[in-house]
């Protein structure tokens, strides 16, 4: 069993010496890209909630 584990354990780290790690600017754009995604897709999820729910109350007489 031990043997087994020993085995995994060196697999990983095999595994995560090929891994291409990015760049502390390249892991920067990346955060920066990610967070205005976020910030669009909130304004965009919230801009159509209001308008469906300006729509139902409008359709029930709300």
């Amino acid at each position: 069993m031990f043997e087994k584990i020993r085995k995994f354990l060196s697999e990983i780290v095999a595994e995560m010496k090929k891994v291409t790690w990015p760049t502390r600017e390249e892991l920067k754009e990346s955060t920066k890209l990610v967070i205005i995604a976020t910030f669009v897709m909130t304004l965009f999820v919230g801009l159509v909630d209001q308008i469906l729910s300006l729509i139902i109350r409008r359709l029930l007489g709300w």
